[in-house]
């Protein structure tokens, strides 16, 4: 697990991951201070990282990413972490589209081409 604050190559974090998925990686965004954790079993676990680092709960969305796959089916927006009813998100996945957009957008300035 590590958390990504600046520009790093994703293709970098996936040849030099812990956790063993086949084709994915587990990512919890903090859209807040625009940075995300990767690469654990459970997304809960990235998030208690965020957490003790300063992180609001409020502020972080889990996803799951693809760095094998085509850019634009690279993520996806589902995590148990995510159901949140009292910020109107009642399933796992990321329902708002502009929480999704922001997601999508801090991934793409952190986990860039090599």
């Amino acid at each position: 697990m590590q958390i990504i604050s600046k520009p790093t190559p994703l293709l970098f974090l996936w040849d030099t991951r812990k956790i063993d998925f086949v084709e994915m990686m587990k990512i919890v965004v903090d859209i807040h201070q625009e940075i995300l954790a990767i690469d654990a079993d459970m997304h809960a676990d990235l998030e208690t990282l965020l957490l003790e680092n300063g992180s609001q709960q409020q502020d972080l969305w889990g996803a799951n990413i693809y760095p094998l796959k085509d850019p634009g089916d690279q993520i996806e927006f589902t995590s148990f972490i995510n159901i949140r009813p009292s910020q109107g998100n009642r399933g796992m996945e990321v329902k708002d589209s502009s929480t999704r957009e922001l997601i999508r957008s801090i991934i793409g300035k952190l986990l860039v081409k090599s």
